[in-house]
């Protein structure tokens, strides 16, 4: 993980209990950490790897990622179905 101080300097031991949260937080979806030091405050900017997404649609009363499980009745009963435009 990238940690970048910006506007001054700070103790290893408050970087790490900034890093810890952080993590305790977000876990491995956090890539950066940007902590800028402003007086007394500091402003912490998470960085976070897109999730994966997979589609998931209503489908003859069933919610589905993909149809490739389905059995060939039920593939047939997707393709009888009447499609509405939108």
């Amino acid at each position: 993980m990238i940690v970048n101080i910006i506007g001054g300097d700070m103790s290893d031991e408050e970087k790490s209990a900034y890093v810890e949260r952080a993590l305790e937080k977000y876990g491995s979806q956090l890539y950066q950490l940007d902590m800028e030091l402003d007086g007394e405050y500091v402003k912490l900017r998470y960085h976070l790897n897109n999730p994966g997404f997979e589609r998931v649609r209503r489908i003859t009363g069933y919610l589905v990622g993909t149809m490739d499980k389905w059995n060939n009745a039920k593939r047939a009963e997707e393709h009888d179905r009447v499609k509405h435009q939108v």
